[in-house]
Order: structure tokens, then C-alpha cells, then sequence
């Protein structure tokens, strides 16, 4: 597809459109069609600003749905289940900011669009470029910029602990890249390592012993070594009662907490606060449930803050309207009666018309009904039932499915705003002529890894930069693990147990070199510092993500030739 920018302008349409390789697998939008068929040549530059805006866009979509609703939801999950307080919350009890249910909806962006993007072998590319690059960007710019912001001393354990993790899941990584493939082993994870057989490059039909222990089976290998590390360190310690030690970051108190959430007895909301508790009607409470904006907030924020909300209003409206959210920190779990009786018909129609950009949504049943029609008379009968039987002041006993419904929900939204991602980055990739790997690693790395950033740069000027590093090392590992094991394992069948994964530019070895290059250094000069880390190490780091930035485009645009293995 790419050859498109090598004909006449007057041939770029039927080209895009007569060529299978431009046709964009799934999506609500045909982008290449638009900028080549749509848009005059001449209003090509226009094209490129409104798919430019539009992406920035769809990272706003991305970051509120997994902040907002995503994560709430699996929070609640996770309470229900019981694992707040050993697997689930770890960001409580652990340097880790979640290696489950938080992790999960931390990597939410990064996990969706690493499945979206294997999909498809002809953006393979963005999946490896993005992970690769997100995990350089983090492990470079991110903790050097913490250790900029805040010198600290490393919790020494979970450090070490989780860069050899990291490494181990880079090098299985890297000996699937050069294999060109990977099969159910590798994906799932092979507890004793089975035996299995690949095709190698040269021809002949040799047998092989699956590369570690596969990339989902390494990550609850990982998981299990978490939990029992904590529980060590627990028992050491008596159960919590005792300071922080050296390898565990600090946390603030109870008071600390309510102080900085303005959650305590002098808070301004108590003036707000009716001195006699009245009901609300079923419309005003809808009226209020559905308002994304805070007004007492909003006088309070500075200019930046409310033009960056005025973009994020119409997203979190529609996200109102269509996902649950359950929150256990509240007296009533957020229970809005009206506007969860509405959620019972929105959301399920927002499954059925997301999935598969909404084909089986418009299925005809017997040529006549449409599967829609059918999931609304359903579900509308059972909103109503729900309405009459509760009350707008008592959750119902069944409210936690709610938090099921909602992460479904908030997870369709997310897939959807991935899909698009990756179809408008192939397409400026053909506009620009970039392989999909330098627009995973700049473009999709940056924008997955901007909440991460400022979160983790946040934290540190608040006096926790050991949480943040700790979070810096922790997270990717999922986002790794996960993101290329369950992407790759979505697209196996029963005939095709294997999934090729050719590199399509020297710039994956580049980055796979960059990456592993950076967490040695980290390994070597963190222990060799006695874990005392400030702004020379900071600096280093961040100097060392712009040598990787500039080798990578060289590379890209061929001004550096190498071979690769």
C-alpha cells in the first residue's frame, strides 16, 4: 500500500481502492479511503491535521475510559471477589502499583491496542514498535525524570526482582523476533517447557524447546512471586504494624490521605451539605448523575485545566450514559437508580454494536429482525422490572453485576478507540511512507505512556518516588507479558497454532538492543550506587533516550544501514 504515494494523484484512489493490502481489517472508519478519495491532493495537508487531531483525540478517550471507568469498575470486581487486600490492590500493600486487577487497568490502553494491532499481520509492527518504544520512553525518561524531580533511595528487592523479570520477558521477546514466529507454547507458557517443532529459517524441521516459559505463563509465574515476597516481607515484619523498611515505599496516613483528598473535616463540600437529608426525585437525580462537570471545582481550577475539560466533557457524557461504575468507597456504591435502569439498555447495545464494528449487531435474524432490536426489547423489559422493584435511596443486593456490566462496557469502549488508533496510525504511516514500527515507538508509545508520566512524575514531587519507580518497572512487565502473549494467542486456531512476527524494518532490532541496553544499565549502576539515586543518574537516563531516539529515526530513514540477524 505503501506504493500509493509513487502514482499520479489521480490514480490514488482507485489504487486504495482496487488494492487488498489497503483495506483497514475492522474500525468504524475508512481512513485511507478518506484521505485518498474523500480530500482533493491539494487538501492533503488538511487530511493529515484533522487525522492528527482526531488521534490526539482518541487518546483522550483511551486515558478517561480507563482512569474513569475502567478501573473504578475493576476495583470494585476486585472487592467483591476478595482480593483487595492480598492480589488485587497492591498499590496498598506492595511497591508495585497492581500486578492483577490495577495493572490490568493501568495497561488497559497499551494491552487493547498491542491485541488490536497483532491482529492484523501488516500492523504487527505497531504492537512490537509501541511496547518496545513504551518500555524504553518509561524505563529512560520516566525514572530519570524521577530521579530528577526527587533524589531517593530504591527499594533494593522489588528492583532487582522486577528488572530481571523485565529482562527475561525482553530476551523471550527477542528469540521470538528471530525465529519469526510464535507458537502456543511461547503464548500460553509451558510450566516444564515442552517440546515442540519449528520450521526453521534455513528450511529443515528441527525440534525445539519452547523459549523460557512462555509470556503468560511468566507473568503468573511473576504474579506468584509477588505474593510471595510480600508475604515474607509481612511475616518479617509483623503483619504491617511496624515503619516501612528499607525496600518498601513509604505510604501516607490515614490523615495524610483525607488532608490531600480533601476528604476531611474541614473540607468546603460540608457547607454544601443539607442540614436535613431530603429525597430526590428520579429526574433530578438523573440530571445530576449524568453532569460531568464539577462547578465548585471548576472556579476553582486554573484556564488550562478547564479548556482540557471542555475536550473530555462530550467523552465522559456519552461514557456516562452508557457505563456503569460501582464504587465501594461510597456509602451507596454509587448507586443512581434511573440511570443505572438506563445502563441495562445502553450498555448491552453498546457491546453488540462495538463488536465487530457492529456486524453482528445488524444481523438480520431470519432475514427479517435485527439482533439489536431484539437485545433492546430485552433489555428494556428488564430496566423497567429493575426500576419498579428498587428504590432510589438503597442498592439493590445484586448491584456488584453493575461493576461486571460496567467493566464489559468500559472495556468495548477502549477496544473500539484501539482499533481506530492503529487504523489512523497505518494510515500515516502509507501517507508518510514510516513503517509501523517508528510510529509505534514515537506516536503510540508517547501517547500510552503520557498517564503513566505525569502519575508517576506527580507522585514523586509529592514525596513518594520509590512508589513511582517501583511503578516505572512493575507496570511494563504486564504490558509486555500480556499484551504480546494474549494478542498473539487471540489470533492462534486449532489450525494455525503459531503467529508469524517478521520484523518489517531493522528499527525492532534497534529497539530490542535499546531496551535491553537500558534495563543493564539500570541492573548494574542502581546496586552499584548502593541504590542512592539523584540527578546524575536522572540525567544519564534521559541523555540515553535521546542517543536511542536519534539512532532509531537514522535508522528509519536509512541514513544508518545495518544487517539484521
Amino acid at each position: 500500500c505503501w506504493e500509493v504515494r509513487k502514482h499520479n494523484s489521480s490514480e490514488w484512489c482507485h489504487f486504495i481502492r482496487s488494492n487488498p493490502d489497503c483495506r483497514l481489517d475492522g474500525g468504524f472508519l475508512d481512513y485511507l479511503d478518506g484521505v485518498f478519495c474523500v480530500f482533493p491532493p491539494q487538501l492533503l495537508p488538511l487530511a493529515v491535521t484533522l487525522y492528527a487531531l482526531w488521534l490526539l483525540y482518541l487518546f483522550i478517550i483511551l486515558g478517561v475510559t480507563a482512569e474513569k471507568f475502567f478501573c473504578p469498575n475493576l476495583s470494585a470486581i476486585s472487592t467483591n471477589l476478595k482480593l483487595s487486600h492480598n492480589v488485587a490492590a497492591f498499590s496498598l500493600t506492595s511497591p508495585l502499583h497492581g500486578v492483577t486487577f490495577l495493572a490490568f487497568g493501568n495497561g488497559a490502553p497499551d494491552v487493547f491496542s498491542a491485541v488490536v494491532a497483532f491482529s492484523d499481520p501488516r500492523t504487527a509492527g505497531l504492537a512490537i514498535g509501541a511496547i518496545f518504544g513504551a518500555g524504553v520512553f518509561v524505563t529512560s525518561v520516566v525514572a530519570g525524570g524521577i530521579a530528577l524531580v526527587k533524589p531517593f533511595t530504591a527499594a533494593s528487592r522489588p528492583f532487582l526482582r522486577d528488572v530481571i523479570f523485565y529482562m527475561v520477558a525482553v530476551f523471550l521477546t527477542f528469540v521470538v523476533l528471530y525465529l519469526g514466529r510464535i507458537r502456543l507454547g511461547e503464548a500460553l507458557g509451558e510450566c516444564c517447557g515442552g517440546w515442540g517443532w519449528w520450521d526453521h529459517p534455513g528450511g529443515a524441521v528441527t525440534p525445539h524447546h519452547s523459549p523460557m516459559a512462555g509470556y503468560l505463563g511468566l507473568y503468573v509465574f511473576y504474579v506468584l512471586t509477588v505474593v510471595l515476597c510480600t508475604w515474607i516481607h509481612r511475616r518479617q515484619r509483623g503483619d504491617g504494624l511496624n515503619p516501612p523498611g528499607a525496600w518498601e515505599p513509604e505510604m501516607p496516613t490515614d490523615v495524610e490521605e483525607q488532608e490531600s483528598s480533601g476528604t476531611n473535616s474541614g473540607d468546603d463540600g460540608e457547607e454544601y451539605r443539607p442540614l436535613l437529608p431530603s429525597q430526590e426525585s428520579s429526574l433530578r437525580i438523573l440530571a445530576t448523575a449524568l453532569s460531568p462537570l464539577d462547578y465548585r471545582k471548576w472556579r476553582r481550577k486554573p484556564w488550562y485545566w478547564r479548556l482540557f475539560k471542555v475536550f473530555k466533557v462530550p467523552v465522559e457524557l456519552v461514557l456516562l450514559l452508557t457505563v456503569p461504575v460501582v464504587d465501594p468507597d461510597k456509602d451507596d456504591l454509587n448507586w443512581k437508580r434511573p440511570l443505572n435502569c438506563l445502563h441495562i439498555l445502553t450498555s448491552p447495545l453498546l457491546c453488540l454494536l462495538t463488536l465487530k464494528s457492529g456486524a453482528y449487531g445488524l444481523y438480520q435474524i431470519q432475514g427479517v429482525f435485527p439482533v439489536w432490536g431484539l437485545v433492546t426489547l430485552v433489555a428494556s423489559a428488564l430496566a423497567l422490572i429493575v426500576f419498579i422493584s428498587t428504590s432510589n435511596e438503597e442498592p439493590p443486593k445484586y448491584h456488584c453485576v453493575f461493576a461486571f456490566l460496567g467493566f464489559l462496557a468500559s472495556a468495548m469502549w477502549i477496544n473500539a478507540a484501539a482499533t481506530e488508533l492503529v487504523n489512523i496510525l497505518r494510515t500515516l504511516g502509507v501517507i508518510f511512507q514510516l513503517s509501523n514500527t517508528v510510529l509505534g515507538l514515537t506516536l503510540l508509545a508517547w501517547g500510552n505512556s503520557i498517564g503513566d508520566t505525569f502519575s508517576d512524575l506527580t507522585m514523586a514531587r509529592q514525596g513518594y518516588p520509590r512508589m513511582a519507580f517501583s511503578a516505572c518497572f512493575g507496570g511494563i512487565i504486564f504490558n509486555i507479558l500480556v499484551g504480546v502473549g494474549l494478542g498473539c494467542l487471540l489470533q492462534m486456531t486449532s489450525s494455525q497454532p503459531l503467529v508469524k512476527l517478521e520484523p518489517d524494518s531493522p528499527l525492532v532490532w534497534v529497539l530490542a538492543g535499546a531496551l535491553g541496553l537500558s534495563l543493564v544499565f539500570s541492573f548494574v549502576t542502581v546496586p552499584a550506587q548502593c541504590f542512592q539515586l539523584g540527578k546524575p543518574y536522572g540525567v544519564c537516563l534521559i541523555a540515553y533516550y535521546l542517543v536511542f531516539l536519534c539512532v532509531a529515526l537514522l535508522t528509519e530513514f536509512r541514513v544508518i544501514h545495518f544487517s539484521p540477524p
